[in-house]
């Protein structure tokens, strides 16, 4: 049962786990990019700029949102935007393997932290990869990947 004893946990989860977990995955397409050639505007958060560095950017309410923007790829073809596209659930992967192992060779104990990100992980992990289209603009990963290996259609904004 919820009670305002865990509020503080909510929060903790809210303005720092999610956030984390949505900026890896954002990393992840921004890095699949950057291997083949694309350049990238990564942003973190909406609302007004307090932070920008070269193409990055953190706004004032950073736990909202994140995402990236490429542009032509140098290496352009179906392929290499399915792997843009897949980059941000590789990461979520990646990572879930990193605290794992962390954790199974004693690095640090399983703890609040651990349990939170795996779990935010698993979650973008999987969502991201279902294959729905959200508008006429707008699609998951998933589908993203499906239309660039199938059809070669190319949206150049991953989530």
């Amino acid at each position: 049962m919820f009670g305002f004893h865990d509020l503080p946990k909510l929060l903790f989860s809210l303005l720092f786990v999610l956030p984390l977990v949505s900026a890896i995955h954002h990393l992840g397409h921004s890095i699949m990019a950057i291997l083949f050639g694309g350049r990238v505007d990564f942003t973190i958060g909406k609302g007004k700029t307090i932070f920008r560095w070269k193409k990055i950017k953190i706004k004032s309410i950073y736990f909202l949102d994140s995402f990236c923007v490429y542009g032509k790829l140098k290496y352009d073809n179906r392929f290499t935007h399915a792997c843009v596209y897949a980059g941000g659930a590789i990461a979520n992967l990646a990572s879930i393997f990193i605290v794992n192992a962390l954790i199974i060779f004693d690095v640090f104990s399983p703890n609040l932290f651990s349990y939170q990100f795996v779990y935010f992980s698993v979650y973008y992990l999987v969502f991201s990869l279902l294959p729905v289209k959200f508008s006429e603009t707008t699609s998951s990963d998933g589908r993203a990947i499906y239309d660039a290996l199938r059809y070669g259609k190319i949206t150049c904004n991953p989530d």
